[in-house]
């Protein structure tokens, strides 16, 4: 539970101001992230939920069941986001959109990487040690979150000390069939590969 409310607070504040300084800029991965940051959010609610509903629960069957659902949740979530990113980034780079640097972008995902890859592998541990298919696809949510953190700065730096203004949403670009592919195997059960 302690894990789930700290990626809720975590993640909104990520995503505000992520979203602030990606709207200042102009840039997609920046906004891809920040939007990550608040489907992150509803994923840790919806664990929140299934972790509490669980707690009152003495039916394996009941709790398989909430498992399951809540892991599908998380799923649709992550297919959202998949769709949402491979939308715009794709207009922004039809558009030729050139976004402005983003120190505040930089900083905030670099902090942001270190914070996800502790959060993810705290997440794993705990699926282990609960047999949680829907913390371990959470999990994978987390470490999305990272690959993002990881890809929106990769295209931040590059815009800023090159002004390669196409980095920014090939960034976002590169995680939408991963993300998707990842959905898929969260809504069928599949361990998500993420060890």
């Amino acid at each position: 539970m302690r894990l789930e409310w700290l990626t809720v607070g975590w993640n909104v504040l990520e995503g505000l101001i992520a979203v602030t300084a990606a709207l200042a800029a102009g840039s997609v991965a920046l906004l891809a992230f920040g939007i990550d940051s608040f489907v992150e959010t509803s994923s840790g609610m919806i664990l929140l939920w299934r972790l509490r509903a669980e707690a009152g629960m003495r039916d394996p069957r009941a709790i398989d069941a909430l498992d399951r659902r809540a892991r599908r949740l998380v799923a649709a979530s992550l297919w959202a986001l998949a769709a949402w990113i491979a939308f715009d980034a794709a207009r922004t780079l039809w558009a030729k959109e050139a976004p402005e640097a983003s120190l505040v972008g930089i900083a905030l995902t670099a902090v942001s990487a270190l914070v996800m890859v502790w959060l993810a592998r705290a997440k794993r541990a705990t699926a282990r040690d609960l047999g949680s298919r829907a913390l371990e696809a959470d999990a994978f949510q987390t470490t999305a979150c990272w690959w993002l953190s990881i890809a929106a700065l990769a295209g931040l730096a590059l815009n800023a000390a090159f002004g390669w203004w196409w980095a920014d949403p090939v960034a976002a670009l590169a995680m939408a069939p991963l993300i998707s592919t990842e959905a898929r195997e969260a809504w069928r059960g599949e361990e998500c590969g993420c060890h």
